[in-house]
């Protein structure tokens, strides 16, 4: 770990989600780093600097930069651009900067209604409360390094599915993907042909979830049609199939007690044209 990493300082007072998260991730890079809160950064302090200062983690006056997307970052930003690729790869990196790094971002920076800032800024003592400030802070950045934490999970575990989900759709038949197990498989999927993909489900018995158009949306390239949906107990007559057990009433999911009886559904949703 580099010597900058083994302390690091940020503003006292009133904390917000941007020093927060900076400080969660120091924390994952080094556990045992040293964090310090300031008014001012002292004369020939050699640790990482953040949210204070005007150093190159900071994103105040000057040397406020902007993402090619014209986001400004914010500490986290700027911190998750500098180390993020040595947790996760450098895709993976990319694409969590876009969808979790760059909403807090833009709440420190502008403001905004984002319900993950709300919920750390509360951690802030009351105006009634004697409580410190730098209690509640490190508190928070418990919680902001168990969210952290497991989306780095995430992200490591997408990496790590893909070339089985990649292998199951070389095999699939008629848009229809089997996995073994359920994994992460939209970012294989979603660009692919594939239609449903039918997997193992936690609950017993298995699944087969229709293949979104976008990472953005719900709404999928083929639903399963209208005149099964939110049924259950029924749904074996209505189809024909044995072992149907239930039809999400939005038309994404489908249980059945067999990979076999999941497969003909999807079959069927097919030959019917879904929705």
């Amino acid at each position: 770990m580099s010597r900058v990493l083994n302390e690091a300082m940020t503003h006292n007072g009133r904390f917000h989600t941007d020093d927060v998260f900076s400080a969660a991730l120091l924390k994952i890079l080094n556990p045992q780093i040293k964090i310090e809160r300031k008014n001012a950064v002292p004369e020939g302090y050699s640790g990482l600097v953040f949210d204070l200062g005007e150093g190159i983690f900071d994103h105040h006056g000057e040397r406020s930069s902007f993402r090619d997307n014209g986001v400004q970052y914010a500490s986290f930003g700027l911190l998750w651009k500098e180390y993020g690729h040595t947790l996760v790869s450098e895709k993976e990196a990319l694409i969590f900067d876009e969808s979790f790094v760059q909403p807090l971002d833009i709440q420190d920076n502008n403001g905004g209604n984002n319900l993950l800032c709300r919920a750390i800024t509360q951690m802030n003592p009351k105006w009634d409360e004697e409580i410190d400030f730098d209690q509640c802070f490190f508190k928070a950045v418990d919680m902001a390094a168990i969210i952290l934490t497991n989306e780095i999970k995430s992200m490591r575990s997408t990496e790590h599915a893909e070339a089985t989900v990649l292998s199951c759709l070389e095999n699939q038949k008629n848009g229809i993907v089997v996995i073994p197990k359920g994994m992460p498989w939209k970012s294989i999927l979603i660009p692919s042909d594939a239609l449903y993909v039918v997997f193992p489900s936690p609950r017993g018995g298995y699944n087969a979830q229709a293949v979104p158009k976008d990472v953005s949306t719900q709404e999928c390239k083929l639903s399963f049609p209208q005149e099964w949906r939110g049924k259950r107990e029924e749904l074996s007559e209505v189809t024909g199939i044995n072992g149907i057990t239930f039809c999400h009433l939005h038309g994404y999911l489908l249980g059945a007690e067999t990979e076999e009886a999941a497969i003909e559904a999807c079959k069927l949703s097919i030959q019917k044209g879904g929705d």
